[in-house]
């Protein structure tokens, strides 16, 4: 009796890694990586992040040289965070001409110039001393419509500073339409806005509040922030909110716990897509590389690979600079 033996064979297509190579589906570009990086006013060196092993609170210096590193390996841009030496309620080193985050974005354009695109978050959690994304009301609240304002100012002091890019990041109803007409109204309306459209109040983010130095001194950030378990469609509304007062393109914010969201949003729109792979999602990947239970420089690139295939353009990743020099 002869032996009935498969037709179809997936394997013949997976038998050798050039073979592999020649059908992958799903591939990373070293310009699609955007660098996420720390300036920090008043040290002297680079402060290592104790929970994020490998990233560092920098100093300007340390910061040029960073920027140096990841334009040669191809990255295509960074995100400036800063800590300045002194918050307050406000947030006013936020707009200051001569706060961190406005000198070191000088810094980064004079030293790389076009060779990657540099972006600034405008936020104002790095800046104030309660550790919350706005002004707060007498009762605590954030206040949406006064927290636009100090958006708007902070966007275009950034701009002036040199920022190609500016990525609003705080979850305020309308923080893009008011970003949009102070850029323009300064004349700067060809700046991009990357809208953090659709930002979870995810417990992802521990570490960066570390980086950042920007924990909330009392309650939480589940009034703007996204609810993990929110309404369906809930992203997309707010995606197509920003799209509609001016963003030129959306961020999911964390990446890998949300990438059907980032299917979803990559599906219903036609402007570039971005998912930021965070703190908590590298810091997972490195502790348990660094107790041995999984290969770390598998998991780093499969974590990649699963966020570029659920749909994003841009990852921003702090294994940016390494990843982009292995591809190359």
């Amino acid at each position: 009796m002869t032996a009935q033996f498969p037709v179809a064979r997936p394997r013949r297509l997976r038998r050798t890694a050039p073979m592999r190579r020649m059908v992958a589906g799903t591939r990373l570009h070293p310009a699609e990586l955007v660098l996420p990086v720390f300036v920090k006013e008043g040290i002297a060196e680079p402060s290592p992040v104790g929970s994020m092993p490998g990233v560092f609170q920098h100093t300007r210096d340390s910061l040029r040289k960073a920027a140096n590193e990841a334009a040669e390996a191809g990255v295509g841009g960074l995100i400036v965070f800063g800590i300045p030496a002194v918050k307050d309620a406000r947030g006013s080193a936020a707009d200051d001409p001569q706060g961190i985050v406005q000198l070191a974005l000088a810094d980064v354009v004079s030293e790389v110039g076009d060779a990657l695109v540099v972006i600034a978050d405008t936020c104002l959690d790095e800046f104030t001393d309660h550790g919350h994304c706005g002004i707060l009301t007498p009762a605590g609240e954030v206040d949406n419509d006064v927290t636009l304002e100090r958006y708007a100012a902070s966007a275009v002091a950034q701009v002036r500073a040199g920022a190609q890019v500016v990525a609003p990041s705080g979850m305020m109803d309308g923080q893009v339409a008011a970003i949009r007409a102070a850029l323009d109204g300064e004349g700067f309306e060809q700046t991009p806005i990357l809208a953090y459209s659709a930002k979870y109040a995810s417990a992802f983010y521990g570490p960066f509040r570390e980086a950042a130095e920007c924990a909330p001194r009392s309650g939480d950030r589940n009034a703007y922030q996204q609810d993990p378990a929110g309404p369906a469609g809930e992203a997309l509304r707010e995606v197509r909110l920003d799209l509609s007062e001016g963003a030129d393109a959306v961020m999911i914010k964390p990446a890998l716990a949300y990438l059907d969201i980032l299917r979803q949003v990559r599906d219903a729109v036609d402007v570039p897509v971005a998912a930021y792979q965070v703190s908590g999602e590298y810091a997972m990947v490195e502790a348990a590389a660094a107790n041995g239970w999984i290969d770390r420089d598998r998991a780093i690139m499969e974590s990649l690979v699963a966020i570029r295939r659920a749909g994003a353009d841009l990852i921003l990743t702090y294994w940016a600079t390494e990843v982009a020099a292995k591809l190359r």
